[in-house]
């Protein structure tokens, strides 16, 4: 019989690249005890890494040594690991969008979840908890849009709607216009002068 970090490992190279691994989902293995010790155990040795308070991701072997799984795909599958809604910061999806040319240095997103650091190799992630409005849409091009007004602030949302409106597709701008109703005050009045006016 295979011992537990040895199964652990087993289980592990079996998932997607970036998969969280928590003692939860190898219960089926041996008691959560056992299970966490052993967790512990394949981290310190660099058979896993330790992402946060009770995730660890498999590293990812390639002809160039070890690496951390990317951040998208540790974020993606934490998300549906924990049943979360992580997307981009503001700043990341304004990047994104063409309204700023600056560029975020660090990794943050936002989350449904509770505010806590992921830490992937060398990269540390920072998940911040934001209101329920920040996430709305998600990750579809409304959604970083309304992410991206919001870090623009009420000073500059009229402009920055302006472009979006010439940029995005008539389905996406529509998208985002509807959904003015779960915005605050002053983004809905923008999204409204820019919509109708």
């Amino acid at each position: 019989m295979q011992r537990l970090s040895e199964q652990i490992l087993t289980h592990a190279e079996g998932l997607p690249e970036g998969a969280p691994i928590s003692a939860k989902g190898l219960l089926h293995l041996g008691n959560r005890a056992a299970v966490d010790q052993a967790l512990s155990r394949l981290a310190e040795r660099g058979q896993l890494i330790r992402a946060g308070r009770g995730v660890y991701l498999r590293p990812i072997a390639s002809r160039f040594g070890v690496r951390a799984p990317s951040v998208e795909q540790a974020v993606e599958a934490l998300a549906a690991q924990r049943g979360e809604v992580i997307v981009s910061n503001g700043a990341a999806a304004a990047n994104a969008l063409g309204l700023t040319t600056q560029v975020p240095v660090r990794s943050v997103y936002l989350t449904s979840g509770r505010s806590r650091i992921m830490n992937l190799g060398k990269q540390v992630v920072e998940l911040r908890h934001a209101p329920r409005w920040q996430l709305t849409l998600g990750n579809r091009p409304a959604g970083e849009a309304v992410r991206a007004l919001a870090w623009l602030g009420p000073e500059k949302a009229e402009t920055a709607l302006e472009t979006l409106k010439r940029k995005m597709p008539p389905s996406a701008f529509g998208e985002l216009v509807a959904a003015a109703p779960q915005l605050p005050t002053w983004l809905a009045q923008s999204l409204g002068k820019a919509a109708y006016g």
